[in-house]
């Protein structure tokens, strides 16, 4: 090694020893004005400078003011030491000189840093030899393989799709270090502030390593107490429900509510000031929401301090409008917010929804209402003042679909009543919105705007929340007389992401052996067209209600189509086989009405259903109504022959908070053409049908065998009323009184046939009280029912049972 290579600290210091010397000659050159002494101690400087000076990567830090003194001697050769995996021309493309250009210790430092920056090499070191630059390096090494261990709470997919290094990847500490912060701030939006993570790397050859990331989970950190600080009106069991953190309890063990989550804590806070702006506190705030940690981390103890103010009640309440085609007069019918009533928030979005609704549907789709609120503190009301006025023209720039992880965005898009380029239209992006909630495939959906890159612009942001789409029920009923029932459905309302469903059904009860098939594209030929196919096959057993056993086979096609954006026309076809069988002919018990249907029969049936919906909400309507008329033709082919009509209707009103109730009316007739109507074309009724009654236990029946044979019309109505139980809300527990009544009769008996048949059409009701719970396994209903009008020949039923789950 020549003199050159053998450079430390001494050189340098020479080098700074050169500094102080030109300096102490520059003053004296300035003292006297010898400007020719000046130059001449500079060189001199420079030369001793560029002939001692090497550089390492400590070195050109501490040094780098003196090192840009001068420039060196031409670089004729670079070479490049240590590098396994990288070529040598990728470290000279990061390098910012190259082979012949003079030695500059200011571009050596920058060559420096940017190698550096690429994260490829864990050292770096440049020095000089002769004309000769000799650049050593040390690789990062590879990332062979990343791997966790102890992780039960997360799956490891999640954690790969969430930290930054990947097999193949160079390794560095500080993008460990940044993985180890991203998986411990995971655990802790799951609820487990105690987890620990800790790196290990196994060294393998030709440089590669293993990543291990040790993970000790530890407990879920649990919230303890909920406390409330300045809340004077409402208790703190009152507050607690309210929020949607929850303090935790044995019975929450599959719920998440009982976890801690910053973010959650905020949405906390926004739902506590909603809910005193609809009490008419309008002075409402939090003033603080402080979570604090245990010693032992593991629960917290949550501190809401809260201001109430005082009561507010609205005081006039006027609407402003200059369009001309607006009755002014309707449009004051449509505000919420009465004079002299308490003060509601939430009144006041509901008015503004409805007034912009309105205009809308009047042609102003840019209309925009303002309500203006006037606060008068001394008498502590509100005034409110509506302005409807036409907005600039927006139109739609871009639609952003969000949180949709399994779903398709064309399945979302498609329910869209606006696309990009049309003008914006808040009744159209509302109805929008009630589309992709009516399509049930999300837990949450949240449309919004924001801004476009123009004042006449805006972007629609529309982000939901996948939910389980598929359903596994199961379904338990139970009486004195009929025992145990149990059926099993399996369906998927969203297979593939697509928007297709497909189902089956199998019933392995001791009544009814059933199996169905279905399959339906809700947007056939990419039309907002409904298609679809079903086969089914079903074997049924009436020996308890009517002494026979029946048989059904068959397939089915359906299609529809829309005939207004809440009405659809639905046409279908069916071709069965059907027979009743299994009858003793002999048995003087069983019903001649039964002996003489004994057969097969080939029925080739077209109906269609008529729907219209003017529901508020198609998921937990509160107002509004919905209907259903279906008619079936049998005749066109097949041996049978006849038309069956039915009806149902449900109409929906919020009586009070909670309290919602619901009126049902469901009526049905079937008539033969040219010939009477057969057995197994009849009603039978019972069960879920009319609640307090077995399945078939109401309706005609021949008393001399007890056998029901079915009625050949029924008219029956229910009103319920669903109310607050008390009950946590986190439980998912609601109730509700019932109320069913109703007819049913008319059944044709041939007068050559020996029978008691009990035909009246006479009224029958029952009441009770419904359980439903959203039971983390599924959806769990108990039905407990009294019946108040009855016939002596008449099934009674006290409680049913229906259970299932979802994935």
């Amino acid at each position: 090694m020549n003199n050159e290579v053998a450079v430390g600290r001494a050189s340098l210091e020479d080098g700074v020893g050169m500094g102080r010397l030109a300096g102490y000659l520059t003053r004296f050159a300035g003292l006297c004005g010898l400007a020719a002494l000046l130059l001449s101690a500079s060189t001199m400087t420079a030369q001793l400078a560029g002939e001692n000076a090497m550089f390492g990567t400590a070195a050109m830090a501490a040094d780098a003011p003196t090192a840009k003194a001068a420039l060196g001697p031409v670089i004729r050769h670079i070479e490049v030491e240590g590098n396994q995996r990288i070529e040598r021309e990728t470290v000279l493309s990061y390098m910012v000189f190259h082979e012949g250009s003079p030695y500059n210790p200011s571009e050596i430092d920058s060559s420096l840093k940017t190698l550096f920056a690429t994260g490829l090499f864990a050292d770096i070191g440049i020095r000089r030899d002769g004309d000769r630059l000799i650049v050593s390096v040390v690789e990062n090494p590879i990332i062979n393989r990343v791997a966790y261990e102890g992780n039960h709470a997360i799956k490891e997919e999640d954690l790969n799709n969430e930290v930054q290094l990947k097999p193949r990847t160079i390794y560095t500490r500080a993008k460990v270090q940044a993985d180890v912060t991203r998986i411990i701030e995971l655990y802790r939006r799951g609820g487990r502030f105690a987890a620990t993570v800790e790196p290990k790397v196994i060294r393998l050859p030709q440089n590669r390593v293993d990543l291990v990331f040790e993970i000790n989970e530890g407990p879920k950190t649990k919230i303890a107490a909920i406390d409330f600080l300045g809340n004077k009106e409402f208790s703190d069991g009152d507050l607690r429900e309210i929020i949607s953190t929850s303090e935790s309890a044995w019975w929450k063990f599959l719920s998440s509510s009982d976890n801690y989550d910053p973010d959650r804590l905020t949405y906390d806070r926004e739902l506590l000031r909603r809910f005193y702006l609809s009490k008419g506190y309008a002075d409402f705030r939090v003033i603080s929401a402080v979570a604090d940690l245990s010693r032992d981390d593991s629960s917290f103890h949550i501190t809401f301090t809260v201001e109430e103010g005082e009561v507010y009640s609205f005081g006039k309440v006027t609407l402003k409008t200059n369009l001309e085609k607006l009755n002014k007069t309707d449009l004051e019918e449509l505000i919420k917010t009465k004079s002299g009533e308490t003060y509601n928030a939430t009144l006041i979005d509901k008015s503004t929804d409805a007034l912009t609704f309105a205009a809308g549907a009047q042609g102003y789709a840019f209309a925009q209402v303002r309500p203006r609120v006037q606060r008068n503190r001394d008498k502590r009301t509100i005034d409110m003042t509506y302005t409807v006025s036409e907005g600039p023209r927006v139109y739609v720039e871009r639609i952003n679909i969000s949180g949709n992880v399994r779903t398709l965005d064309r399945v979302i898009r498609r329910q869209m009543k606006l696309v990009e380029g049309d003008a914006f239209n808040k009744v159209l992006l509302d109805k929008s919105e009630k589309n992709i909630r009516g399509l049930q495939y999300f837990s949450k959906v949240d449309v919004s705007q924001q801004p476009g890159s123009a004042p006449d612009k805006t972007i629609v942001n529309v982000a939901v929340q996948e939910q389980s789409t598929g359903s596994l029920s199961l379904s338990f009923g139970f009486s004195s007389v009929d025992s145990a029932i149990i059926g099993v459905s399996l369906n998927e309302r969203n297979f593939l992401g697509r928007g297709l469903q497909i189902g089956t059904s199998v019933s392995l009860s001791r009544r009814q052996q059933l199996v169905q098939v279905h399959y339906t594209d809700p947007y056939f030929l990419d039309r907002d067209l409904v298609g679809g196919v079903d086969l089914f096959g079903s074997e049924t057993n009436y020996q308890d209600e009517a002494s026979f056993d029946s048989r059904t086979k068959g397939f089915g096609l359906r299609f529809g189509f829309p005939l207004s954006d809440n009405s659809r026309f639905l046409t279908r076809y069916q071709l069965r086989l059907e027979e009743i069988f299994n009858v003793d002919l002999s048995d003087p018990n069983v019903s001649e009405v039964i002996k003489d249907a004994v057969g097969k029969e080939t029925r080739s049936v077209v109906g269609y259903d008529y729907y219209l919906d003017n529901r508020d909400d198609p998921v937990t309507p509160t107002a509004g109504w919905d209907l259903l008329f279906s008619q079936d033709f049998a005749g066109l082919g097949g041996s049978v022959r006849y038309i069956s009509s039915q009806f149902l209707v449900h109409a929906y009103h919020q009586v009070a908070e909670g309290f919602v109730g619901t009126q049902r009316f469901d009526l049905g007739y079937i008539k033969g053409i040219g010939e009477e109507v057969r057995l197994n074309d009849r009603f039978f009724k019972g069960g879920a049908d009319f609640r307090g009654f077995k399945s078939g236990g109401i309706g005609p029946r021949d008393l001399l065998s007890d056998d029901a044979v079915g009625a050949e019309a029924y008219a029956f109505g229910t009103t319920e009323l669903s109310f607050p139980n008390g009950l946590p809300q986190a439980l998912g527990i609601t109730t509700s009184l019932f109320m069913d009544y109703g007819f049913i009769g008319k059944a044709y008996t041939n007068p050559n046939l020996v029978t008691d048949v009990q035909d009246k059409m006479a009224p029958r009701v029952s009441t009770g009280i419904s359980l439903n719970w959203k039971s983390p396994f599924g959806p769990v209903r108990l039905d407990f029912a009294q019946v108040l009008v009855d016939e002596d020949y008449d099934q009674r039923e006290a409680f049913r049972f229906s259970a299932g789950t979802s994935f």
